[in-house]
């Protein structure tokens, strides 16, 4: 982790041991009853207490060197939501699961107008922000509801480019075919529900707040 940075692990059901390690690493260790993908990053931006924030997964597919970089466009004030475009490495992203992300990513410019590549795992904001953006889904469609939600509220939405490396041990979601089933599942939901609020003209402030100008995402 880089200095002055916190890790807030989320245990939601693990059994390997890993909770107990991070918690001897000297990790602050969360733990979430519900299963999920969202349920666990949910309960970690609940408990965590900074007033920036950053979300990356635990699996050695990311590099948490690169966390400060996405944070610096939230905390410079250019930025709402920074998003971890993956570049990935060789063995790291299935080729099916690497097409359905292009496919996704075409389907959110087309319906947004953000400028996004990558929908990852990797992502920073304000923390009271992304509360008050009322996140419901706790499966894997949580980092696409909070896309959505962000760029309808008109939140300044950018991208840094990060490494992805292949992972260790088997991925619930891209690595089985129940996993990757719920995820189109979970995300057609968030799309289906998305495509309801532009036609009824639903865009509401954050927080009471005005919207901030739309300028689209920018890769940076």
């Amino acid at each position: 982790m880089p200095p002055g940075y916190r890790a807030i692990v989320v245990d939601n059901g693990s059994t390997d041991g890993s909770a107990e390690l991070a918690l001897e690493l000297g990790a602050v260790v969360v733990r979430e009853e519900r299963r999920g993908f969202g349920a666990a990053a949910h309960a970690g931006l609940v408990a965590a207490t900074a007033d920036y924030v950053a979300f990356c997964d635990c699996d050695g597919s990311l590099d948490p060197a690169r966390l400060p970089a996405l944070l610096a466009p939230v905390m410079a004030g250019t930025a709402d939501l920074v998003l971890g475009s993956r570049r990935p490495r060789r063995g790291s992203w299935p080729i099916h699961a690497r097409m359905a992300n292009a496919v996704l990513a075409w389907r959110l410019r087309r319906l947004t107008g953000e400028t996004v590549t990558d929908l990852g795992p990797m992502r920073a904001g304000r923390r009271a922000e992304l509360l008050s953006l009322g996140l419901e889904d706790r499966r894997s469609g949580y980092p696409l509801e909070m896309f959505l939600k962000a760029s309808l509220r008109r939140w300044r939405i950018s991208q840094v480019l990060v490494e992805y490396a292949p992972r260790t041990g088997q991925s619930k979601v891209t690595g089985t075919i129940r996993g990757s089933l719920t995820a189109v599942r979970d995300m057609s939901a968030q799309l289906t529900a998305f495509s309801g609020q532009l036609r009824a003209g639903e865009v509401p402030a954050p927080s009471g707040q005005e919207p901030n100008s739309r300028g689209g995402g920018k890769l940076l």
